[in-house]
């Protein structure tokens, strides 16, 4: 065994003593939340050997510091480089404690580990956990404030891609709205998990990054995984909404929906959603009883509403419309709006249903007159393409029956029952009348 001389007291009482075999490579070390992969042979004082991956030729991984293996692990995996070899010598308390681990280890029993860093990937904070952001912590911080949405962010970021530096710049902006100042999504998520100080290298896949484009002025091809280093210098304190009033919760809300409505103007139309949802969220639950919030959240949906269209997402935009109808049945914008969503999807008879509300509301409406004729336009060539459809299906019909039909001598009745093109199309005609056949 090693000499006491020679351990380092990772716990400071002595509990988890390390001692280093072989030095690792490289000044870097595993953090929380990364997922180590080694080899470890653990034993009693005794020298009896309890357990080993060595011997099974299979490495072990988990995730470090989240308390799935014994304290000392933890504590000493994380101080580890990379091809690293060590001793670790285990207290009961930092091990298995007064129960032990039966049947290979006894109550209070001190373990000895001898420990192989493999190597370790970084931690993954991509929101469906597909590793498409992937963050190593270069530089830990002790302090525990992050940015929250809403909160002031000032970052220094500098972006790679194969090894060349695309941008290197100082960054201040309010956490939810970096897209604005043309902040990747990934670097903005990762931002969310980082303490004042700290500094992270984090490798982003392209749905997180440039995506399936690229950017031309940065010379990232489609589809690029990119890596950024990332330092928080400073962050405010988000909204703590569970605090606020119902005034206070009005207030804010206005606040997004000026945001909002600042994006609109600038046409980016996906921040202009995110702050009318935010404002949207915000609003008390008192649109029965408060109209200011009725009247807010009105026009939100409806604006919403209108930059889903201005994004060719009709469906998401009818769903808004609905929204604001549920509290103003006789919205005209939004009648208007859910008339032209329907006309794009094609819901022909929903959308004259709509146009011919608002007419009814406003009989000056000369928009939604002429969407009015436009709508049984389309009526009108969609039936005539039914029917031709239905024709020509009775004609090739008629086609086959007269192919499969074997010789017969002629006689004063061989035409009786015969179909003529005539006779198709008459059918075709009462057969959409009779069963208002709809094709789609």
């Amino acid at each position: 065994m090693p000499e006491e001389t020679k351990k380092i007291d990772l716990s400071g009482d002595g509990g988890v003593l390390k001692e280093i075999l072989k030095e690792g490579t490289g000044t870097e070390t595993p953090h929380s939340g990364c997922t180590v992969s080694m080899h470890y042979t653990g034993r009693l004082v005794d020298g009896t050997e309890f357990d080993s991956s060595v011997s099974r030729n299979e490495p072990f991984e988990f995730a470090l510091g989240k308390g799935r293996v014994i304290k000392a692990f933890d504590m000493g995996v994380a101080t580890m480089k990379l091809g690293e070899r060590c001793f670790l010598t285990c207290a009961p308390y930092y091990a298995y404690g007064t129960a032990g681990s039966p049947p290979t280890i006894p109550p209070d029993s001190t373990l000895i580990f001898e420990l192989e860093m493999l190597g370790w990937k970084g931690e993954d904070l991509s929101p469906n956990q597909d590793g498409s952001i992937d963050r190593i912590i270069l530089e830990p911080s002790d302090k525990k404030r992050s940015p929250s949405d809403g909160a002031f962010v000032k970052a220094h970021i500098s972006g790679t891609f194969e090894g060349r530096v695309f941008e290197d710049r100082e960054v201040e902006f309010d956490y939810g709205e970096g897209s604005a100042i043309g902040l990747v999504d990934g670097v903005e998520i990762a931002l969310e998990k980082m303490n004042i100080g700290e500094t992270s290298r984090i490798k982003i896949k392209p749905s997180y990054a440039f995506g399936g484009t690229g950017n031309e002025a940065f010379k990232i091809p489609p589809n690029a995984t990119v890596e950024y280093k990332v330092k928080l210098i400073d962050c405010g304190k988000g909204l703590e909404e569970w605090k606020l009033s119902d005034t206070e919760r009005i207030d804010e809300a206005k606040v997004y929906k000026e945001k909002g409505t600042n994006y609109f103007k600038k046409e980016n139309w996906g921040l202009a959603i995110k702050m009318y949802t935010k404002c949207k969220n915000l609003l008390p639950n008192s649109a029965d009883t408060n109209e200011e919030v009725k009247k807010l959240k009105v026009a939100t949906h409806s604006n919403i509403a209108l930059c889903h269209q201005k994004s060719n997402d009709h469906f998401e935009a009818k769903t808004e419309c609905n929204a604001v109808l549920a509290l103003e049945a006789n919205n005209v914008k939004a009648l208007y709006r859910r008339g032209q969503c329907n006309l794009v999807i094609n819901e022909l008879e929903d959308a004259l249903e709509d146009f011919q509300k608002v007419i009814q509301l406003e009989p000056g409406n000369k928009a939604a007159a002429n969407h009015v004729v436009i709508c049984k336009q389309k009526i009108k060539e969609t039936k005539d393409k039914e029917k031709k459809l239905y024709a020509n299906m009775f004609t090739k019909l008629a086609a086959n029956d007269k192919e499969t039909e074997p010789p017969r001598e002629t006689d004063v009745l061989s035409k009786c029952g015969e179909w003529s093109e005539e006779d198709a199309k008459r059918e075709a005609d009462l057969t959409l009348e009779r069963d208002n056949i709809i094709m789609i």
